[in-house]
């Protein structure tokens, strides 16, 4: 990391606490595909720092900050706090508390599912969110629609299938296909007034922290349809039974939820589709044939 870079953040931070903040050590972490992630141990603590190109991705971390906001605000679930944001020259960067943190207890993935389910029950008029955001490395619509049959077609599905039609990575058959689908999509679920979810909630992105407490991190925050969120839990695992068990207590989800886990997750398959390539193709096409 550069010098400059490192003594412009220390002079941000100084300002930020009204103490000279000095840097003892620096370390990377895992910190996803996107983003460079470091560990800053500071005279003022340990931070969690993130990095990455402003022409690249512009907004990209005020858009987090923005979404991390926006679910501390609702009271239901801890987010790490974030301390600043900014950028230098072409390196834009955010740096949030450091949570130290360790494998989910049974206790806590029932926390987690009591604590998810408190946020999902913070509403709005319609679904979207009041800025567009990320997931991943990719923008994301979140214009307003008044349904969410409406919101996941023209701002999830569509401009996913635009990118993945440039690429070459789907065949006209399978956008043929996917435009089915949209039209049979409000016959396949029971609309529900929007509910604000993370909208990117893999098991990489909640933390438990040492004593206990789950934490929400990298959100893609949106007022949507929360089997959105829970049906993104099943993609990769990392979630508990006892997680799933708490949620249903606190805020049943409609009783054939699991019947269309594929078809809220073709988003994120088509996400990955275009960032990571044809992998990923089988398990779309799988999740489309599902619903036709």
């Amino acid at each position: 990391m550069q010098e400059e870079l490192i003594k412009h953040i220390l002079n941000c931070l100084t300002d930020h606490y009204q103490d000279d903040v000095k840097l003892l050590s620096i370390h990377p972490v895992t910190g996803g595909d996107i983003n460079e992630a470091y560990c800053l141990d500071t005279s003022s603590g340990k931070l969690m720092m993130k990095l990455n190109s402003r022409s690249k991705y512009a907004e990209m971390f005020e858009r987090e900050a923005q979404g991390l906001a926006a679910i501390r605000s609702s009271r239901t679930i801890a987010v790490p706090e974030v301390i600043i944001y900014g950028h230098h020259h072409d390196d834009s960067y955010l740096i949030m508390q450091w949570i130290e943190s360790r494998r989910a207890t049974r206790e806590a993935s029932k926390l987690l599912g009591i604590q998810l389910a408190a946020m999902h029950r913070n509403t709005a008029s319609a679904f979207g969110f009041k800025h567009h955001n990320y997931m991943g490395s990719i923008s994301q619509s979140n214009r307003r629609h008044y349904k969410w049959s409406e919101f996941f077609v023209q701002e999830r599905l569509m401009p996913m299938v635009k990118i993945a039609r440039n690429k070459s990575l789907l065949e006209e058959k399978d956008i043929a296909d996917i435009e089915q689908l949209c039209q049979r999509l409000p016959q396949l679920f029971d609309e529900e007034a929007p509910a604000l979810i993370h909208g990117d909630l893999w098991g990489g992105n909640y933390l438990i922290s040492a004593d206990g407490k789950p934490y929400l991190i990298d959100p893609a925050v949106s007022y949507g349809h929360r089997e959105f969120d829970i049906s993104m839990t099943t993609l990769f695992g990392g979630f508990e039974r006892a997680f799933y068990d708490a949620y249903q207590d606190a805020f049943p989800l409609a009783q054939d939820w699991e019947e269309r886990t594929d078809l809220w997750n073709l988003y994120p398959l088509l996400l990955h589709l275009n960032l990571f390539g044809l992998s990923y193709l089988g398990q779309v096409r799988s999740s489309i044939k599902r619903y036709l």
